[in-house]
C-alpha cells in the first residue's frame, strides 16, 4: 500500500505502511516539514504497520527536533509505544 501524508489543521495525517519500500519518502517529507515549520505533529491513526526502519526515522526526527529546538509530536493509536521507545533510547 502506498504511503500518503496529508495536512489537516496543522497536523500531518500519515496513512499506509512504513517499511523499507516507503521509509525514504516518509523520511524526506517529514525532514522537510521539520525544517520549514515551527512544530511538527503527525497523526499515526492511519498507519497499518511500521517496521524498524520507520521507527528509526521517528527516533531521528525526534532528535533533530530537539537539536533545532522545535516541537515534534506523534499522536494517534500507538503513540504511547513510540513515546516509550523515545524515552528508552534517551536513557540508553
Amino acid at each position: 500500500m502506498a504511503l500518503t501524508i496529508t495536512e489537516q489543521n496543522g497536523t500531518y495525517l500519515v496513512k499506509g505502511i512504513i517499511d523499507t519500500v516507503t521509509v525514504k519518502q516518509f523520511k524526506n517529507h517529514l525532514e522537510f516539514l521539520l525544517l520549514y515549520t515551527k512544530a511538527l505533529t503527525i497523526n499515526i491513526d492511519g498507519i497499518q504497520a511500521i517496521d524498524v526502519n520507520g521507527m528509526n526515522v521517528l527516533r531521528d526526527l525526534n532528535i533533530k527536533a530537539q537539536v533545532y529546538n522545535k516541537e515534534f509530536s506523534v499522536i494517534g493509536y500507538g503513540c504511547k509505544e513510540i513515546y516509550d521507545d523515545f524515552q528508552y533510547n534517551i536513557a540508553a
